[in-house]
């Protein structure tokens, strides 16, 4: 039998997304408490992200993000990671606020902020040993945020992943005409 590893890319990029979203629910979370939300994006969830940037392009004006649309449709995945906000009550006022409690609405719990940087710090470190391409996005994890995907998430962030011959995330242009997503 012949295989031929350009028939099975996108099978061994899904492996490799399995192994990081392991890694990043197994990375070490504050207090032992869990509130990391972990998703694989692809096809049609990819390209309604890419929508959600143009929106998002629209709204800003912000043309990098433009370019986001166009290199995320370029991998074969988006692994999506984001919390689920709650407060750590540590009182450790890292977020600016003296305790938890006078910590207005929409301020993130910097505990949670931390939890979602050691999760993707986790992913992207089994991505290397795999020899997968990867690029953390905060762009495509705000427009996914903004599809609600993961469910009841903040502070959503996406990995890029590809394993073509040359690297999509890298030498990356920013657009200057917007294109329609694919």
């Amino acid at each position: 039998m012949l295989i031929d590893e350009r028939q099975e890319r996108k099978e061994r990029v899904l492996q490799a997304a399995r192994m990081m979203a392991t890694a990043a629910r197994t990375a070490p979370k504050a207090k032992g408490i869990d509130i990391i939300e972990i998703v694989i994006a692809t096809d049609e969830h990819i390209q309604q992200i890419a929508q959600q940037l143009q929106l998002l392009h629209e709204e800003s004006g912000m043309k990098f993000l433009l370019r986001d649309a166009e290199n995320i449709q370029q991998g074969d995945a988006l692994l999506l990671i984001g919390t689920r906000a709650q407060a750590q009550g540590l009182n450790c006022g890292y977020c600016g606020c003296a305790t938890c409690d006078s910590r207005p609405a929409g301020v993130p719990c910097a505990i949670n902020s931390t939890d979602v940087g050691i999760a993707l710090g986790s992913a992207c470190c089994m991505a290397a040993d795999l020899r997968i391409d990867t690029r953390v996005m905060f762009s495509a994890g705000w427009a996914a945020q903004r599809l609600n995907i993961p469910a009841d998430c903040s502070q959503v962030y996406a990995i890029a992943l590809s394993c073509s011959s040359k690297n999509p995330f890298f030498d990356r242009k920013p657009k200057e005409n917007p294109t329609e997503v694919k």
